[in-house]
């Protein structure tokens, strides 16, 4: 995701409202996400399809690396060997 561009992507709701179409095109294009405003208070981000995607493709294989070490500390994991047997075994079904 491109990094936001302050003076481009904060947008009021009233703003976004007239101009939805352009908006949206923006974000497709840019890659980076539109922040809408209420009240002069961010209330909502814009992120095109993709982009939101990868967001949480990351978050979830981050998710499931911290399991992991949480496993590893409680005394759960299995010696590298043993997985790669346990994973050549599930393969080979």
């Amino acid at each position: 995701m491109n990094r936001i561009q302050l003076d481009r992507d904060i947008q009021s709701v009233s703003e976004f409202r007239a101009h939805t179409t352009n908006y949206i095109n923006q974000v497709k294009e840019s890659k980076r996400p539109l922040v809408l405003t209420q009240h002069g208070k961010s209330s909502a981000v814009l992120l095109d399809v993709s982009e939101y995607e990868k967001l949480i493709e990351t978050f979830e294989t981050l998710r499931d690396v911290r399991t992991g070490q949480l496993e590893i500390a409680n005394g759960k994991g299995i010696q590298h060997d043993d997985a790669l047997k346990l994973l050549l075994e599930k393969l080979d079904q």
